[in-house]
């Protein structure tokens, strides 16, 4: 018998990325991604993840020009978009936005490479329209002189970005990329082995990475440094959510035994980010996350439970100017890379997906008849 939930059990080998959780290291096919995360671009990394590569001058371009020529959304898609309440939930009108678009011709199976440079351009879109129809604002064209990232900014706003916003966002898409065999991503790979397009595995994606034990974290996190509210709360606060054997969101890890890679890096980001507004907040995340190391050694000793990307992406999301609701959802506009690039690698090589299950229930049982039932 496996580790419930599949623990070690290895699915599909995969060039992608390497996630070793003993070292703390993590690794887009072959480049450590703090590397990436200080010198790479949200392009760049997808070009790497798609093409195999890191893209000279001339791919780089090409890439840049593909990506701002499909950012357009059939307007279909608007009216889907702002037929949704605007009290849904972001992640909820974008499962279904995206699900939309694979009624469209170009997104037919097999998957390619198109495909995915195309649904990755769209998914900031949908999700800037929302944002507009929500606040009861006109939806804004995209603007081709600006990058994926500070388009996507430029979108929900309708202000061009500052270069400190742009960086932290693009940064915080580059490590959020991908991230081995996860949750959503295994769930793209099995929609993509019965040999179904490309639209349907990403739908079937975000809506794993919709749970809060995956994507959702962060949002949580935000709600949780909210509801301490001030540094003389935390330690009071977090015991008693330990006592009542509540998860302290924003650490540890189903891989990581050591200090999450991703942390490391949005840690700086958020004190470079971090404006007079955000200072006071930031101060009381760092308290948080001090005393919540050292609670969870005493409450769990041994579990070597560390802070994990989702605890600093909540403030880089807070910094670049991110509703709280838009944190999970823009983790997907960043996943849509690692997601479609693990889809094509699947379908490469594809066999059909299917693990064997344990059957732990009664047997022989004998029918019994309707008058005899109680």
């Amino acid at each position: 018998m496996t580790g419930k939930g599949l623990e070690g059990v290895v699915a599909a080998t995969t060039s992608l990325s390497l996630v070793d959780g003993t070292a703390g290291r993590l690794m887009y096919r072959g480049y450590d991604i703090g590397d990436l995360a200080a010198r790479a671009t949200f392009e760049e990394v997808a070009h790497l993840l798609w093409y195999g590569r890191i893209p000279n001058a001339s791919e780089l371009a090409q890439l840049r020009a593909q990506m701002a020529g499909q950012r357009t959304l059939p307007e279909r898609v608007i009216t889907i978009i702002q037929q949704h309440q605007e009290t849904a939930d972001p992640m909820d009108m974008l499962r279904t936005a995206v699900s939309a678009l694979g009624s469209m011709d170009d997104f037919a199976a097999p998957p390619s490479v198109e495909q995915a440079i195309s649904l990755t351009a769209k998914i900031p879109t949908i999700l800037a329209a929302f944002q507009r129809h929500r606040e009861g604002e006109p939806i804004i064209a995209s603007r081709d002189d600006l990058g994926h990232t500070a388009n996507y900014l430029y979108l929900l706003s309708g202000k061009e970005p500052t270069p400190s916003q742009v960086r932290a966002l693009d940064a915080y898409l580059v490590l959020t990329a991908d991230h081995g065999m996860n949750a959503s991503t295994f769930t793209a790979r099995v929609i993509a082995s019965t040999l179904s397009d490309l639209v349907s595995s990403v739908t079937g994606a975000i809506g794993a990475l919709k749970g809060p034990l995956h994507g959702g974290a962060p949002a949580k996190v935000a709600e949780m440094l909210e509801a301490i509210g001030t540094e003389e709360q935390v330690e009071p606060w977090l015991r008693q959510e330990l006592e009542q054997e509540h998860r302290i969101m924003g650490f540890g890890h189903r891989v990581y035994k050591t200090e999450d890679p991703r942390a490391v890096a949005l840690r700086k980001l958020a004190g470079d980010l971090a404006g007079e507004k955000d200072a006071q907040w930031l101060a009381l995340a760092h308290h948080v996350e001090d005393v919540a190391l050292r609670l969870l050694e005493e409450y769990k000793p041994g579990h070597r439970l560390y802070t994990n990307v989702e605890f600093y992406a909540a403030a880089v999301l807070r910094g670049v100017g991110l509703p709280a609701d838009f944190y999970t959802p823009t983790f997907a506009a960043s996943r849509a890379v690692g997601w479609t690039a693990h889809v094509l690698e699947q379908v490469s090589d594809n066999r059909l997906i299917r693990p064997a299950a344990e059957y732990v229930g009664p047997l022989d049982l004998p029918y019994p008849v309707l008058a005899g039932r109680t």
